[in-house]
């Protein structure tokens, strides 16, 4: 059920998700705090990093493709007391969000026992949170933006004192990044703001902006008082292990580290409406034993991966029928084998005796008796896993060997293969900056183009890349062209195309006759306004710029070219890094059938199964891939939150490559321009059609090629409510609960009372 407000400020734990090796902040690193962030979020199941087909549509946005799963009551349906056990990945390292070793369990705790001026809705939009703001408003543009703040009368901190215009400047002060003394990993926002100020009386706190910031609403959410914000001293340490101040429906009782929980109770002082439960226990369980805590009750609610959800589907379905254990006979270690794989056990962890193999049955099916009291709660997590292609040298350096590799892809297969077996709606994301139901959100993936092996092809012998051409071995001699290629596939059609979508007018500017299109090669003009390259204009089939020259054919005949494709001696290989820890079996499913696609076209891949804790931080991070598999949370703020993803790289002063967040280390000035006008525009509407052209133009330069939303699966015990699978909304923790005897769940998604 994690999820963290949709921000990429706060990453989200999913499924195999890779841990950093040190947890000690490091002084003003926001470098640090990135790396961290995304190894937090990094997964391999699900797979994801912690902040879009066709030509813009905006119905496409109107709504989330899938509902939240949380088996929503009314509160008056909710029985009062009880303590709820909730899975998390680890007790966390800090309780302070914007350290650089904070982490899912870190946000979860914020969000039950701290302040935020805003919340998400269930649109992945921000909205006021009525427990702390009155109202928040834009009071002034000129000469300075002026947010007016103001407070409820009601909102006090757990030692009586109340929220004010002292807890907001202590902030602003320790996040500016004008003081390397705090141990800060991120300042986004803050930076820009120019004084904090009591307003007419002690409930009104004005903020005032030296640069007009149009995520203004992303502050002070979570709001830490000023006991933490107040000093470095208090700011780096005061808050790792305890929060003696709180000011949310509940408070942190203890951190024990010995039996991996946190602890929150309920805060006594709460004025809002009071918690159902008495107590939250955030209990750490790595993911591959997520299945077994639910059956013994360590925990009663648990993000689960999709062979978990099949168990406890299946366990619903049971009846008591007979098992091979059953009888004083003997049954051969085979039978009990084979009885096994068919009710869905892993077979790498069954023993080989028959004793061992009888054992193990036995507890599996002693478990399968608990997990009867669970249900699968299941949603699309505000996330998306992408193929990320490295264009910082060898062939992805050149953007029409990674146009190639796009128009390889058949994206809606892809989402198939994840979506479909979960009964999800299986389809292709079409924005790196937004997800359907996001008012950002329009599918802007034909700037690029859909599936074409054909065009691939073309592609691929215009950056000179042919087939049976000598290859060089290893001594220098060349080689002929019947080279082996490893994952050849054969379940496609050469001839596929992308859909009608993908069409336009070839008598369209270049500028864009639609709202976001972006044609490629308008960031590749000179002085003088010419093209620098020799790309065709125009092209009847979709984007110019996108396709390969007028003339240019692909290699004849349906079939895959003969032999592996080779430029100057080498031949077209591409390092595929992947995870192969717990929970990376729908990635390596995901990466074995972008494998085929690219064998179509002639691309080989290397493929390369790492460990977790080295997955992010060795290799995708350093730069050590060409196609990797990795996720980004949507945001509520993606002017603020995609930019450092997307930012172009810039050499430092030591001569090094600065690439923020943008591990594809591919980026224009274009979108840097633009990020930078929609994050100064007070102009919603305006901001998000910059926005769209800005993704447009990311889509076009083929580093980062979005394939499908998340899957987000909930395993939680019967008759809890308002718990599961939220989807883009914050987690409401006081309505979570124990449906009362005679109650039933509705159909509602958000309880009321």
């Amino acid at each position: 059920m994690s999820h963290q407000g949709v921000s990429r400020s706060a990453p989200s734990g999913a499924r195999g998700t890779a841990r950093a090796t040190t947890t000690q902040p490091q002084p003003n690193n926001g470098s640090a705090r990135r790396l961290q962030r995304s190894l937090a979020f990094l997964t391999a199941g699900a797979l994801a990093v912690p902040l879009l087909a066709g030509c813009g549509s905006d119905d496409e946005g109107s709504k989330p493709l899938a509902a939240q799963d949380i088996a929503a009551v009314a509160r008056d349906s909710v029985a009062e007391g009880g303590t709820l056990k909730m899975a998390v990945d680890a007790v966390p390292e800090t309780l302070n969000t914007f350290q650089a070793d904070a982490d899912a369990g870190t946000t979860r705790v914020a969000q039950a026992v701290l302040p935020s001026m805003f919340t998400i809705d269930a649109t992945g939009k921000p909205v006021r949170n009525p427990d702390y703001l009155e109202s928040a408003k834009v009071i002034e543009t000129e000469p300075r933006q002026v947010v007016l703040y103001k407070l409820n009368q009601q909102a006090v901190w757990s030692d009586g004192r109340e929220i004010g215009a002292a807890d907001f400047a202590a902030q602003w002060r320790a996040l500016s990044g004008k003081d390397s003394a705090y141990w800060t990993a991120r300042n986004a926002g803050y930076d820009r703001i120019a004084q904090i100020e009591r307003g007419a009386n002690d409930l009104e706190v004005r903020v005032t902006f030296d640069r007009p910031y149009a995520d203004w609403r992303s502050l002070f959410s979570p709001l830490y008082p000023k006991d933490v914000m107040g000093t470095p001293d208090t700011f780096n340490d005061g808050a790792r292990r305890k929060l003696a101040v709180t000011a949310g429906p509940f408070r942190v009782d203890r951190v024990d580290t010995a039996k991996k929980d946190v602890v929150l109770t309920r805060n006594p002082r709460w004025w809002g409406r009071p918690a159902k439960l008495d107590e939250i226990d955030l209990h750490a369980v790595s993911r591959e034993k997520r299945a077994s805590a639910l059956a013994a009750g360590t925990v009663d609610v648990a993000d689960i991966d999709a062979s978990e959800a099949e168990r406890i589907i299946i366990a619903g379905r049971g009846k008591g029928t007979g098992t091979p254990l059953q009888g004083a006979g003997k049954t051969s270690a085979r039978k009990l084998r084979s009885w096994a794989l068919a009710l869905g056990m892993d077979e790498e962890k069954l023993p080989k005796g028959p004793k061992k193999l009888r054992k193990t049955i036995a507890k599996w099916l002693e478990q399968q008796q608990e997990l009867r009291a669970f249900d699968v709660r299941k949603s699309l997590e505000p996330a998306y896993t992408q193929l990320a292609l490295n264009g910082s040298e060898g062939p992805l350096a050149d953007e029409r060997v990674r146009r190639a590799v796009a128009r390889a892809l058949d994206r809606q297969s892809l989402a198939k293969l994840v979506l479909g077996p979960l009964g999800l709606p299986a389809v292709p994301v079409g924005s790196h900056l937004g997800l359907s139901g996001q008012a950002v959100y329009t599918d802007s993936s034909g700037a690029l183009g859909g599936l074409d092996t054909h065009e691939a092809q073309a592609l691929l012998a215009d950056a000179g890349w042919v087939a049976g051409g000598p290859v060089k071995q290893a001594g220098g001699k060349a080689a002929g062209a019947a080279n082996e290629k490893a994952g050849k596939g054969d379940d496609q059609d050469k001839g596929d195309k992308g859909d009608a979508g993908d069409q336009r007018d070839p008598g369209d500017k270049s500028d864009g006759g639609r709202d976001g299109q972006y044609v490629v090669g308008e960031d590749d003009k000179g002085p003088d306004g010419k093209d620098t390259r020799d790309h065709q204009k125009d092209h009847a089939h979709g984007a110019p710029g996108a396709y390969a020259p007028k003339g240019t054919a692909a290699p004849k005949g349906a079939g895959a070219p003969a032999g592996p494709l080779a430029k100057d001696g080498q031949a077209l290989s591409l390092r595929f890094v992947l995870p192969s820890g717990p929970g990376s079996e729908t990635l390596q499913a995901v990466a074995d059938q972008i494998t085929k696609m690219l064998d179509k076209v002639g691309i080989l891949t290397e493929v390369k199964k790492v460990p977790d804790e080295s997955y992010f931080k060795d290799h995708i991070a350093a730069g050590q891939y060409d196609l990797a598999l990795y996720s980004w949370p949507a945001s509520a703020f993606p002017a603020t939150d995609a930019r450092p993803i997307y930012a172009k790289p810039v050499v430092a002063a030591d001569g090094s490559l600065n690439v923020e967040q943008n591990y594809t280390r591919i980026g224009t000035d274009q979108v840097d321009q633009l990020f930078d006008q929609a994050l100064g525009t007070l102009d919603e509407d305006e901001a998000d059609g910059l926005l769209r052209k800005a993704d447009s133009r990311i889509w076009a330069s083929a580093g980062s090629l979005p394939l499908y939303q998340r899957p987000q699966i909930v395993g939680a015990r019967k008759g809890l409510v308002n718990v599961g699978a939220f989807g883009f909304q914050t987690p409401v923790y006081q309505d979570m609960g124990f449906l009362k005897k005679g109650a039933k769940v509705s159909a509602s998604p958000s309880p009321k009372g």
